[in-house]
């Protein structure tokens, strides 16, 4: 099992350090049943939050919107808005929770963003950008992100993701993601987004070579911990997001990838007891059990048994009584010798 690591141990941004492997926000998926999952697979990946707005940190429920488990450390908090003054109190706030990072969203396209103008629609206002992230700065130790798209619409990538670049880390800002994909703010939905423009890499590893002496991450598309690595020759991070939630077992390598050794057996038996521990004092709080096992459904991807333990998840684990027990049931279809057996 794994143990968690603080960003201050690990010093995430330091350029001689090791490279950075993330799990991208993503709405409705990185909530805090899931980062805590994630965790137990990887003690050095950086994790992050879905987006929530700044307003809704500013005045909603913050123990519900960020409250998280000490063992998510390295943890970032993403936001979403466009106001200066609401992000820096918002940043504030969440440095206040314990978050390791504070990230603004300049990537999401959905409808939602829009109509707030701001995540995506902000790669049209790269002025606007840098003065959120000097607003951030302003009030905050914990380092201020970006992660942004290459470009949107008809924007050119190539200036259009200089001068956002130029902006921001004029600003302070001490790490841009870059998902490598422009975002076609009307036409295409969110999902349509990740899928249908067309990767490109090329331009993110020139952003890098253009800027040596500032951490530049890639995101987009990346399936493998192998195309992690690949990428990793070219930038400073890279940021894993479907693959990393649809087949979490990719993450058990993590650790080992980023020490330059082979990975090793990974106890997957001690990891459901820790899960089962995790989901019976969620479920004594007054929540349901399958808040917790969404997030695990495809982690024996590929293996025997693996169909039959997704279909107890997406089945008994969604009935109103169902407990932690649901947890060890699916655990017994598995063929884990048939996984150690892969990892020799």
């Amino acid at each position: 099992m794994t143990k968690s690591i603080s960003a201050n141990e690990l010093n995430i941004y330091e350029k001689a350090r090791l490279p950075i492997v993330a799990v991208a926000p993503m709405m409705d998926w990185t909530d805090r049943h899931c980062r805590f999952f994630h965790r137990r697979l990887t003690r050095r990946a950086l994790l992050y939050t879905e987006m929530v707005v700044a307003d809704a940190v500013i005045h909603g429920a913050r123990d519900r919107l960020l409250g998280f488990d000490d063992t998510e450390h390295p943890v970032a908090l993403q936001l979403g808005g466009s106001d200066p003054r609401k992000l820096a109190e918002a940043a504030r706030i969440g440095e206040d929770f314990g978050y390791d990072e504070i990230n603004l969203n300049v990537g999401c396209p959905s409808d939602r963003v829009q109509s707030g103008t701001f995540g995506a629609c902000l790669m049209k206002e790269p002025g606007l950008v840098s003065e959120c992230v000097a607003a951030m700065k302003g009030v905050v130790k914990a380092p201020v992100t970006v992660k942004c798209r290459i470009g949107v619409d008809e924007q050119d990538p190539e200036p259009a993701l200089d001068t956002l670049a130029e902006g921001v880390f004029a600003a302070g800002c001490d790490a841009l993601w870059v998902h490598a994909r422009k975002a076609w703010l009307q036409g295409l939905s969110p999902k349509e987004n990740r899928e249908i423009p067309p990767l490109d890499y090329d331009r993110v590893y020139r952003l890098k070579a253009r800027k040596p002496s500032e951490f530049i991450g890639i995101n987009g598309g990346v399936q493998t911990l192998e195309e992690a690595r690949l990428h990793i020759e070219h930038v400073d991070g890279a940021m894993l997001g479907r693959a990393a939630y649809h087949t979490p077992g990719i993450l058990t390598g993590v650790d080992a990838m980023l020490a330059g050794n082979a990975p090793g057996p990974f106890d997957f038996e001690a990891l459901i007891d820790e899960m089962a521990r995790y989901a019976a004092r969620h479920i004594a709080e007054g929540g349901r059990l399958i808040h917790v096992t969404r997030h695990m459904v495809g982690l024996f991807h590929g293996l025997p048994g693996a169909r039959r333990y997704r279909q107890i998840l997406s089945t008994d684990a969604t009935r109103h009584d169902a407990g932690p027990e649901v947890l060890k049931s699916a655990l017994a279809a598995v063929n884990l010798d048939a996984l150690a057996e892969e990892a020799a």
